[in-house]
């Protein structure tokens, strides 16, 4: 049957998130910090251990004093910034305004790329009459990101867990979704990298479509199989 609607995840599956060196040297540059080198390679490594970089690597471990809060980092923007600052503490980093630094640059458009087939595959959908939704676990506002890359456009709803107080696989969030996009879960695709936590958009009867989470240069065309639900010819 062909699909009426596509929800979207974002990090990992629209978008990634630059790499832990990269994000590290933006916020050492723009902030004044003067690093040795084989400091700045060691530092990278070890926020990247301790999963300080929203969208990047999981933590290794996370520490005790933020494990009741990493379940449920996602339902809040103070919990989200909380969080993921805990973990980036966890590294001894020269200066202690770095912490939330590093935070606030992650949230910045330069910081994400989207997937080189992310603008085709939306705008091709659009064009197929497909009602487009992002529903993301994150706790800051990703509109600015969709809009400085020129893909807002394509996107007729945002639904964003911190301003539900709702966080995937729970079924509400895609709910909120299917709503916005006035369809029914049946006639819509949930199209994410992660198997729990957008695998959660079947128990409310969406169907579901996963991408492998790579780096950009690896995943050329991982949504162009999205096409296929949505019926209709392609452009040349």
């Amino acid at each position: 049957m062909t699909i009426k609607g596509a929800l979207f995840d974002f990090s990992g599956t629209l978008f990634r998130i630059e790499p832990t060196e990269s994000w590290l040297r933006a916020v050492l540059d723009a902030t004044g910090t003067a690093v040795p080198e084989e400091d700045i390679l060691r530092y990278a490594r070890q926020l990247e251990d301790a999963g300080a970089l929203p969208g990047g690597a999981p933590p290794q471990a996370v520490p005790p004093h933020l494990t009741e809060l990493w379940g449920v980092r996602d339902r809040s923007s103070e919990g989200h910034r909380t969080a993921f600052t805990g973990l980036a503490r966890e590294v001894p980093l020269p200066r202690p305004e770095l912490y939330d630094a590093l935070y606030d640059r992650h949230m910045e458009p330069a910081a994400w790329r989207p997937y080189p087939d992310t603008a085709e595959v939306l705008g091709e959908l659009r064009r197929r009459g497909v009602r487009i939704a992002v529903v993301s676990n994150i706790g800051w506002d990703l509109r600015p990101v969709f809009r400085a890359h020129g893909l807002d456009e394509f996107v007729d709803a945002y639904v964003l867990s911190y301003e539900h107080g709702i966080q995937k696989p729970d079924p509400r969030l895609f709910r909120v979704a299917c709503d916005a996009l006035v369809l029914a879960p049946a006639d819509t695709v949930m199209v994410g990298d992660d198997r729990r936590a957008d695998g959660g958009a079947a128990r409310l009867g969406c169907r579901v479509h996963l991408v492998d989470h790579l780096p950009v240069e690896q995943r050329p065309d991982g949504l162009r199989p999205v096409l296929d639900f949505a019926g209709g010819a392609e452009t040349p």
